[in-house]
């Protein structure tokens, strides 16, 4: 699977990032909990040089839990700061205003932040709870934030907002596939019945009872049977008779994404190739 997506818009957020780094005290960057290092950003370092940054590993609540605490000891480990949290329930903000203490403590005013992140892994949804602010846009596509904003978060925070980023060129097929599962890319780029046989794939392997669950489908076939029994058992059906296999796999990713096929995490800390491979 070869994606290129690098509009005019990213080229753009790198520069707002590198032109504000000046005026803050530490990078936040928000990473989906269930693919900490698939959407983390490869040269986040490059990029913000010597700030501190802190992970968010926000959406939590849809990842497997025993595997978020393994990724913040690995992060830790690995000399980074991290957290979980929750940003549709505010679970995981204490800590966060924990750190925020200590280091403002430090300067003796507000913490000076800028948020940034790959699309849709929840920036918007992460600052609406932190600055109390139910107007700002979000939603469930990548790429719906746009341009710069300051946000007030009480006393402990001021945040500058950044829309999401992306690489020129994502070289690791499981991280591209990653993202795709995600949400991260942009539909119109994907083929999405073969993204959602990607995804059937690896569900199959790791965990089948959520297939068989959630779409009644039988789990020794193959990922085109599945994805047509999920069809056919929605009642998804196109002219002729036949099975809509693209409405299955635009509802299959979708629920995935939403998290109504449970808690499941796409990686874990370490793990290289293995189930990845032969998908």
């Amino acid at each position: 699977m070869d994606i290129h997506w690098y509009p005019g818009h990213m080229a753009k957020t790198r520069r707002i990032i590198k032109e504000n780094l000046r005026l803050v005290d530490v990078v936040l960057e928000i990473v989906d909990a269930r693919a900490p290092k698939s959407t983390h950003i490869p040269d986040i370092h490059d990029l913000i040089g010597s700030k501190k940054l802190l992970i968010i590993m926000n959406k939590a609540d849809l990842a497997d839990e025993k595997t978020t605490e393994r990724w913040v000891s690995f992060f830790a480990d690995n000399g980074m700061d991290s957290l979980s949290v929750d940003s549709r329930r505010r679970v995981g903000f204490k800590k966060l205003n924990e750190f925020a203490k200590e280091l403002s403590g430090k300067i003796k005013r507000p913490l000076r932040g800028i948020v940034v992140g790959v699309p849709n892994v929840g920036k918007s949804s992460f600052i609406n709870q932190i600055a109390g602010r139910k107007g700002a846009k979000t939603g469930n596509k990548p790429g719906i934030t746009r341009g710069k904003m300051w946000l007030k978060a009480g006393d402990k925070f001021e945040l500058l907002d950044t829309p999401g980023i992306l690489w020129p060129k994502i070289e690791e097929e499981a991280v591209g596939l990653k993202l795709a599962f995600l949400g991260c890319i942009k539909e119109e780029l994907l083929n999405v019945e073969e993204i959602s046989l990607k995804l059937i794939g690896f569900l199959m392997r790791r965990f089948p009872e959520t297939l068989v669950n959630r779409y009644g489908v039988n789990s020794s076939e193959n990922p085109p049977v599945i994805l047509e029994q999920i069809a056919k058992n929605r009642g998804f059906m196109a002219a002729g008779g036949k099975a809509d296999t693209f409405r299955a796999a635009k509802t299959l990713l979708k629920e995935f994404q939403e998290g109504k096929l449970g808690r499941i995490s796409l990686e874990e800390p370490g793990e290289e190739g293995g189930l990845w491979q032969d998908l």
